[in-house]
């Protein structure tokens, strides 16, 4: 049997084991959870507009960390970057969005979400931004404003890719006809 002890000799190892008396038998609340081991939200599919992807994808990021890359357009030193981003960073805190931001190289930043649902309003502020060249989202590239108009033209045509492949094709069709090795050098 422990001895009792009075309160006021208790030391630090003492007030430790006690704290881990009472938390052993306490519930933890949900929110207090990792987010790993929190239970997924429930998906309302009432709500899934079968024309837009990213609706499901905003529903089924919602209560979740994301991260989304945003490059600033021009040639900014990283100081440059880190003044602009914060701009960014400020008015969306004043929108009353969670956001961090990490500075990842010269002209790219990290933006960190706490609640991933937010973050295509985001992107949406980001791209419209004079300064920001493109945000990546979920493996997705949305050119900004400021992005040059062939960056803008080759981002938001996806259809150009399933072109390439038709001609890569066409290529490898006439090369395996002659099977001989050519002079001319070919990019795929």
């Amino acid at each position: 049997p422990a001895k009792k002890k009075d309160i006021r000799d208790y030391n630090d190892a003492d007030m430790a084991r006690l704290l881990e008396q009472w938390e052993k038998d306490d519930d933890i609340e949900e929110g207090d959870l990792p987010e790993h081991k929190r239970p997924p939200a429930p998906i309302d599919f009432s709500k899934i507009d079968p024309g837009k992807p990213e609706s499901i994808l905003k529903l089924t990021k919602k209560g979740k960390t994301l991260m989304m890359f945003v490059t600033v357009s021009g040639n900014p030193t990283e100081k440059e970057t880190e003044e602009i981003t914060s701009l960014w960073q400020g008015s969306l805190f004043n929108a009353n969005y969670d956001v961090q931001r990490f500075i990842v190289g010269s002209n790219r930043a990290i933006f960190m979400l706490r609640d991933g649902g937010y973050a295509w309003e985001i992107k949406d502020f980001l791209i419209n931004q004079e300064r920001c060249a493109d945000v990546t989202l979920e493996g997705q590239v949305y050119p900004g404003k400021g992005a040059e108009e062939s960056e803008k033209v080759k981002n938001k045509t996806k259809p150009e890719k399933a072109k390439k492949k038709k001609d890569a094709d066409k290529k490898s069709s006439s090369i395996k006809e002659d099977n001989r090795a050519t002079k001319q050098r070919e990019d795929l």
